[in-house]
């Protein structure tokens, strides 16, 4: 590896990787995220996956940024990324979502414009001059969303909470922010008086227009920086529309399908399943953590989802896949498991998904 390349990659992934890499002697320090009762995925002071496993410690982080086997992503934009500007508003039995980049998209449906885990920066990094850089612009301008109403963000990673993206949408739209446990502290620095609906896992509110969001657990963690690992929570989201349930996870690790088969306990069958098929390799450090397309294959049939949206795949280079295997994963995990392509789209930015009506809905 090129002495320029390793000390980009390296100083590129300092605060998203290091800031999970602490060891158990801070294990036990005040969280001045959030403070509560214990429960059976919080011990009073950090946020834990039941019966899941932690992130790799240290020793293990070298060991991958070290193994020589990250691909190289081109430099120049994903060609078949575009620039769209949404309608107004999406109405009746219709569901559309928008790829914006990496986790971030607009969900319309029942009247609402929904945002996903936001990210307009050009890096997912704590800095501006480092970190991880989108190799393809937003497939929306901010000047170009229609009127925001909710944002949901799953957890605090710099690739899915932004902050110069919040306060920008804050001040445009006073939207509506939807988050786990703690992550309340990261938007108010930005935007100190912004609405936040904070949810625990198994927690829901009433939105309006027949729309209702319920948080759900999903198998990852949080840090935003040295020292405050797992201090904030991180889930998964359930939009119950008069279109049809809508199942959003951010980031997860299979976690052996536990979360895929309550959701589908839960609520019986989502007529949309949005999930993260890349940043999965290597499989011994990103498994417990970061699901592969097999996986959201196999979740999005424990789930019984109709349709599905893969994301977090060719705009942000987080791990050593190379750019286009996440689709190529996909294209032969669809086929293992005897799925049609067409229930499951891996959007660009600027891709546009119109959702087809349920299958069986239950």
């Amino acid at each position: 590896m090129k002495r320029r390349t390793f000390f980009k990659w390296s100083l590129a992934g300092a605060f998203i990787a290091l800031s999970g890499s602490i060891t158990a002697r801070s294990s036990m320090a005040a969280n001045r995220y959030y403070k509560g009762p214990v429960s059976d995925h919080f011990d009073g002071t950090r946020f834990f996956n039941p019966g899941g496993v932690e992130p790799n410690g240290f020793g293990d982080l070298l060991r991958w940024r070290f193994n020589g086997q990250r691909a190289t992503w081109p430099d120049a934009p994903d060609p078949r990324a575009t620039i769209v500007k949404p309608d107004a508003e999406i109405t009746g039995q219709n569901l559309r979502v928008t790829m914006v980049g990496h986790a971030s998209m607009l969900i319309q449906v029942a009247g609402l414009n929904i945002l996903t885990d936001p990210v307009w920066s050009e890096r997912a990094s704590p800095v501006s001059f480092a970190g991880p850089r989108r190799v393809s612009p937003p497939g929306i301008r901010l000047e170009d969303l229609p009127r925001i109403d909710i944002v949901l963000i799953s957890h605090n990673h710099y690739d899915h909470l932004d902050q110069p993206t919040i306060a920008s949408l804050a001040k445009a739209h006073n939207p509506t922010f939807v988050t786990p446990l703690g992550n309340d502290v990261f938007i108010r620095k930005v935007a100190p008086n912004a609405h936040v609906v904070l949810m625990d896992w198994g927690d829901g509110f009433d939105v309006r227009n027949g729309v209702s969001i319920h948080c759900e657990p999903a198998h990852h963690w949080s840090a935003r920086g040295i020292g405050d690992r797992r201090k904030a929570l991180w889930a998964a989201f359930v939009l119950s529309t008069p279109a049809g349930r809508i199942y959003h996870i951010g980031d997860t690790g299979f976690h052996d399908g536990i979360n895929y088969r309550a959701a589908g306990a839960r609520y019986g069958s989502f007529r949309l399943a949005i999930l993260p098929i890349g940043a999965y390799e290597p499989r011994w450090f990103m498994q417990g953590q970061h699901q592969n397309p097999d996986e959201a294959i196999e979740g999005m049939l424990l789930a019984n989802a109709s349709y599905a949206v893969g994301h977090h795949f060719a705009t942000i280079q987080l791990t050593d896949e190379a750019m286009d295997a996440p689709e190529k994963a996909l294209a032969a995990a669809l086929a293992k498991h005897g799925v049609d392509p067409a229930r499951v789209h891996a959007l660009h930015a600027g891709g546009v998904f119109d959702v087809p009506q349920q299958r069986n809905p239950a």
